[in-house]
């Protein structure tokens, strides 16, 4: 991997530094490894390393922030309601430890809410868009009309209709959006929560069961993908649009453990057609301008669109935050000699220019060739457990490089970083792996699964499918599952 340039590191670093201004970084996201790319890679940024991480799930070394308050170190427990109610579980030390810093902090989230306002306390900051205004811009149900306002060309969305009041009947909603399968989504909840695939009535009434209002969409066949995009306002009143490489992103493969419409995770080696990623970047700019022109809303937010079997693309989705591809998405803008994106979202939330960045229409031109040539690019593949009956993680080191011998997982040497793992010589990064003492329960997330790859590291084989790399990494991890013998066993003392 080319290593980030020096220069630019330094005056990233200064300008984050600078904006912070004495105050501490302080994560809050479910991972308490958060931002490792930054500060564990290369380049590292070291004023991007957080004093305190409050969070679900512990880091590890080198992946660790100067301190940590997980949910998972006091209830030994991992699974979907704990990654749901990690921060009511530590919401008390949280505010006890926030207050006791020496300046108040700056907490960097996915949004701001409440209890993160109250976690900051007097004089501290939430560098994050704000929830209720990220609930309006994520409104599954007023995207069509978000991308019309841009002026996103119709080709570039999908047939769908917007309904208010109660779902009309199958057959009425098939005529309206000209399409025999549909998807039905509602609200602006994340990690694929908010949306159904309809292909029959009762997919209908478990649709109808989600509160309104609801976008019907016709189904579209392809691949999904997701960008990244950040914005920095200009001098002139406007903002200044980069855009990320575009990923393929698989979804719902059940033998990883993945339900329909969530997703298993992004490759961004792969190749665009040359035309399609360039009508992608056409159209990202206009929204990056959209959304400060009518919501002042600067920093990261990233697309979903589908890319069809001809080379089309079609945008389904906005979310305007950091998300959970923003962590390795990052090395896209590393392999390219620049400091990660992220850096440059936090220094505009604090008020901070990243004069450091390239001249917004070159970096964008790059992107295309970039996209269009494929390989090398990062990947991750999340890591669920599968099996109905509660499990151990044993025989692993924690956190690092493996690789699939033997049917099983061998520790090749420490690392944080997902270019620390050479795919296509069959190597992994597995992060934010539990303890071995950790009792997981089913549905429970077991990390991530990251690497670079020029192509035939890939997990993915296909839209909705693992490759026989990603199937060897998932079932020689099954191998290291150890089920808890008793009950007992599953209670915290």
């Amino acid at each position: 991997m080319s290593p980030v340039d020096t220069g630019l590191a330094e005056a990233a670093g200064t300008a984050l530094a600078r904006a912070l201004d004495g105050r501490p970084l302080v994560s809050a996201e479910r991972f308490c490894s958060s931002m490792r790319t930054l500060y564990a890679g290369p380049g590292p940024l070291l004023a991007a390393r957080p004093a305190l991480a409050i969070g679900c799930y512990p880091g590890w070394e080198p992946a660790a922030p100067g301190r940590v308050l997980a949910a998972e170190d006091r209830t030994g427990l991992r699974g979907p309601a704990e990654r749901h109610g990690w921060m009511q579980n530590v919401d008390a030390d949280a505010v006890r430890l926030l207050a006791g810093l020496p300046k108040p902090p700056v907490i960097a989230a996915w949004y701001a809410t409440g209890r993160l306002r109250r976690w900051a306390g007097p004089g501290g900051t939430v560098a994050a868009i704000d929830g209720q205004l990220r609930s309006v811009i994520e409104d599954k149900a007023a995207f069509d009309a978000l991308l019309e306002a841009a002026g996103v060309p119709g080709r570039m969305r999908i047939p769908c209709v917007r309904v208010d009041g109660t779902l009309p009947a199958l057959a009425e909603l098939r005529r309206l959006v000209g399409s025999e399968r549909l998807v039905v989504q509602a609200g602006a909840d994340s990690g694929g929560r908010g949306t159904v695939f309809v292909d029959g009535d009762k997919d209908l009434r478990r649709a109808a069961a989600m509160s309104g209002p609801y976008k019907v969409a016709a189904f579209v066949t392809g691949w999904s993908s997701n960008t990244t995009v950040l914005s920095v306002p200009d001098t002139s009143g406007g903002v200044a649009v980069y855009v990320d490489r575009p990923s393929h992103k698989a979804i719902g493969i059940v033998e990883a453990g993945i339900g329909p419409g969530k997703s298993a995770g992004n490759d961004w080696s792969r190749p665009w057609p040359e035309a399609a990623v360039a009508e992608l970047v056409d159209a990202a700019v206009p929204i990056g301008r959209y959304l400060w022109a009518e919501h002042r809303v600067a920093g990261l937010f990233g697309l979903d669109a589908l890319l069809t079997a001809e080379g089309r693309v079609m945008f389904n989705e906005i979310n305007c935050r950091n998300q959970g591809t923003t962590e390795v998405s990052a090395v896209n803008q590393q392999l390219r000699g620049l400091p990660p994106f992220l850096v440059a979202h936090l220094t505009v939330l604090l008020g901070g220019r990243p004069d450091w960045l390239p001249d917004p229409g070159g970096f964008n031109q790059a992107t295309i060739r970039e996209a269009a040539r494929g390989g090398p690019g990062p990947y991750y593949l999340k890591l669920r457990h599968r099996g109905a009956e509660p499990v151990r993680v044993s025989g692993l080191r924690g956190p690092g490089v493996y690789r699939a011998e033997g049917g099983r997982l061998v520790r090749v040497r420490p690392g944080a970083h997902p270019a620390c793992a050479n795919a296509d010589l069959g190597e992994v990064l597995l992060a934010n792996l539990p303890a071995e003492d950790v009792v997981c329960l089913p549905g429970a997330e077991l990390g991530t699964a990251e690497a670079l790859t020029t192509g035939p590291g890939t997990p993915f084989a296909a839209p909705r499918g693992l490759s026989p790399f990603g199937g060897a990494v998932l079932d020689a991890l099954a191998v290291h599952l150890t089920p808890v013998p008793t009950i007992s066993e599953v209670t915290p003392s």
